[in-house]
């Protein structure tokens, strides 16, 4: 297995007239990667500016950052040939993407769909987010620092500037080899990107991981038809896979996430949490993960389901 550590640049609209606004709303202007063997070791490197072809003006944000000026970006390719290069480079050996943070793969895919070209996959894309794996490794698992801060809790040398597509790949290669060659377990790991959510039960995603397991449903045309799937509103300990009988049905205080929580008797209580997003088709899917969790756990739980009743019925109150 290879490794393909990805960083991109992308600049956005200044003013948000363009009518491509709406459907590329981010334009990647530089493409950086590292390749890695399986051993973790350098093998190859990639870099390639990318000539605007929508937004004209650089966004202030982007060139505060990154320190390039629109003018400079004129000598790089057009992004299909930009990419193609790229995954040209990549190679057909079997490799997994590995990027700081969650955004990159879901902009290289939209930026690929605008221009026609055939995409990555039709489903979800397994890779790895190392700013996740080092939160792992080093924090609480939740937080997420900036690259320039893990290189230097790390102490490691830096020796070329930050927020070019290279430079960010190359140190996060740098972190990436550190951590798995200290913590190889850290690559079970892994991440989905849904830019392309499951079509089909078959596509659907089940993974477990050391302390929780997550799911990822196919489309359903709303929020009703998904939680009337089995599967979505199910609670199942993932450690002896039997279904469990819920001490609090799936209850929300936003709209957005849900929480229920059963009991094992083999293993304690286990949290459910789903996430509902929408697709750009206007259909939903779920993202549910399952965690055990402590008696302490499970009482806020219960207080939070409490508060959130009588938050409805208050607003209930109000409304009338």
């Amino acid at each position: 297995m290879k490794y393909i550590v990805l960083d991109l640049e992308w600049n956005q609209s200044s003013t948000g007239t363009e009518a491509e606004a709406e459907t590329l709303p981010f334009e990647i202007i530089e493409i950086g990667a590292i390749k890695l063997n399986d051993e973790c070791v350098m093998i190859g490197e990639f870099s390639q500016l990318v000539k605007p072809a929508v937004y004209h003006e650089m966004h202030h944000f982007t060139s505060k950052l990154i320190h390039m000026q629109i003018q400079e970006l004129e000598r790089g390719m057009p992004f299909a040939e930009a990419a193609g290069k790229f995954l040209d480079w990549c190679g057909t050996e079997e490799y997994l993407f590995c990027t700081w943070g969650s955004a990159d793969l879901t902009e290289l895919q939209r930026n690929m769909k605008f221009y026609d070209m055939t995409p990555l996959s039709d489903k979800p894309i397994r890779y790895l987010d190392v700013q996740k794996l080092f939160s792992i490794a080093y924090e609480d698992r939740k937080s997420r620092r900036a690259l320039e801060s893990a290189v230097d809790f790390l102490q490691m040398e830096k020796d070329i500037p930050f927020h070019r597509a290279f430079s960010d790949a190359y140190y996060t290669a740098r972190v990436f080899a550190h951590m798995v060659q200290e913590m190889p377990e850290l690559l079970h790991n892994e991440s989905y990107d849904v830019f392309n959510v499951p079509k089909c039960r078959a596509d659907e995603v089940k993974v477990q991981f050391d302390t929780y397991a997550k799911f990822i449903s196919r489309v359903f045309a709303d929020k009703t038809a998904a939680f009337a799937d089995r599967e979505v509103s199910s609670s199942k300990c993932y450690l002896c896979h039997r279904n469990l009988r819920k001490k609090i049905k799936w209850f929300t205080a936003n709209g957005r996430h849900y929480y229920c929580l059963a009991y094992c008797e083999k293993h304690g209580y286990l949290k459910g949490k789903i996430r509902i997003r929408k697709t750009d088709e206007g259909g939903v899917y779920v993202v549910k993960t399952t965690k055990l969790i402590s008696q302490e756990a499970a009482d806020e739980l219960k207080n939070r389901r409490l508060r959130a009743k009588e938050r409805h019925i208050k607003h209930g109150q109000e409304s009338d």
